[in-house]
């Protein structure tokens, strides 16, 4: 008599970003116990802003690399990581991995399972600035990840067409929409049905240097990207002083990336002004309340720029690049790059044009209906399910 032989299935990731969109993913492999045997593997590339991710949902790991170390580069993130799936992937030989967007996570667990001859799963793929160097050196992971990948799970319409026109088989490419939303929607959730969990995110956010109880107007700042190292870092604080000047009226809360790259620019041209907060990194929870009660969104993230369309909220990405042009195209994020004066004007007009705004702020987002996690798991039963 034919049975369905259960499919071993890894999630691994390692970073805040990759972990807020994998969550989803890992609940519905639970939900597939009867047909999926799942696991799950981090890599610790980073530890802290991970684990709380891990908390707030309730996931424990199955495997754990912690390879986070003091000052790592690249090259340190790249050998350890390599190294420790070896001897992961001989204990538990999966049929598939799934990695997610363009993390150095996800190219080198990719690499670990095709010289492994194990199946790739791409969540978040054909994203594409066509710009190898920017953003750095997301793109190019992305880019080797879907070249290596078995199954690809895009988001939308354009980045399948991006694949397409790499000449990927259209039998790998499945459109799911993003599972950032799928997140977004379990946090608002949560935050919504539980009084006290609201309570306990204000006191966090005041905790940790903005009181949101107050309720004055606020714009919501993050930075973190690599490219912007230097220059570009400098520019943005200037830009933010200005806007802090020109709104005395209007909060700036930025909750500020650990890197010393960023601390240093951010801290000795921001520090000390009336209506600039700068504040610790936040956990996922309290950052998703602060933006659902944010003005508008001041980004170099690009998964911000997926989630506050949802929130409604107008978003300025601080970037020369994006690999997300669907946004742009509906008109819910502005390309503002890393220029003071036009991160001002386009923040003023914003800020002065109230129907401007209004109309931003009520566009669809074109990043999926909270659904893409069950498209994932349904394509991967069709596409890997082997009959004994």
């Amino acid at each position: 008599m034919n049975h369905i032989k259960k499919k071993k299935v890894m999630v691994v990731f390692g970073t805040r970003p990759e972990a807020i969109k994998m969550v989803p993913v890992v609940m519905e492999l639970a939900r597939h116990s009867d047909l999926i045997d799942a696991r799950t593997c981090v890599t610790g590339q980073h530890r802290h802003m991970l684990d709380s991710v891990l908390e707030t949902f309730n996931i424990t790991p199955d495997f754990d690399l912690d390879i986070m170390q003091q000052s790592q580069d690249l090259y340190d993130i790249t050998i350890n990581i390599l190294a420790k799936m070896k001897v992961v992937l001989k204990e538990f030989r999966p049929d598939l991995i799934l990695v997610h967007g363009d993390t150095t996570t996800a190219f080198v667990v990719s690499l670990a399972a095709f010289y492994e001859k194990i199946q790739i799963g791409h969540v978040e793929a054909g994203l594409r600035t066509f710009n190898i160097h920017s953003p750095w050196p997301e793109e190019f992971n992305r880019q080797v990840v879907d070249k290596i990948a078995d199954l690809c799970f895009v988001p939308t319409e354009k980045s399948k067409a991006n694949l397409l026109e790499e000449k990927m088989p259209k039998s790998k490419i499945f459109i799911t929409g993003n599972t950032v939303i799928d997140t977004l929607l379990l946090a608002l959730d949560k935050i919504e049905k539980d009084s006290s969990l609201k309570l306990s995110l204000e006191k966090i956010l005041a905790e940790s240097g903005y009181d949101i109880s107050k309720g004055r107007q606020f714009i919501l700042v993050t930075g973190h990207r690599r490219e912007s190292f230097g220059d570009g870092f400098l520019n943005i604080c200037d830009a933010l002083k200005n806007i802090a000047t020109r709104f005395p009226d209007v909060d700036i809360v930025y909750p500020v990336h650990l890197n010393p790259n960023v601390q240093e620019p951010v801290y000795s041209r921001l520090g000390g002004i009336d209506n600039v907060y700068l504040t610790k990194p936040l956990d996922y929870l309290p950052f998703i309340y602060l933006m659902k009660h944010c003005y508008l969104v001041l980004t170099d993230s690009g998964g911000i720029q997926e989630e506050a369309p949802s929130l409604g909220k107008p978003v300025l990405v601080m970037r020369d690049t994006t690999e997300r042009p669907e946004a742009v195209d509906a008109g819910t994020v502005i390309l503002v790059g890393t220029s003071a004066e036009k991160i001002f004007h386009e923040t003023e007009w914003l800020i002065l044009d109230s129907e401007r705004y209004a109309a931003m702020s009520m566009l669809h987002n074109p990043y999926g209906d909270g659904n893409a996690s069950a498209r994932i798991i349904d394509a991967i039963l069709e596409k890997t399910a082997v009959v004994n």
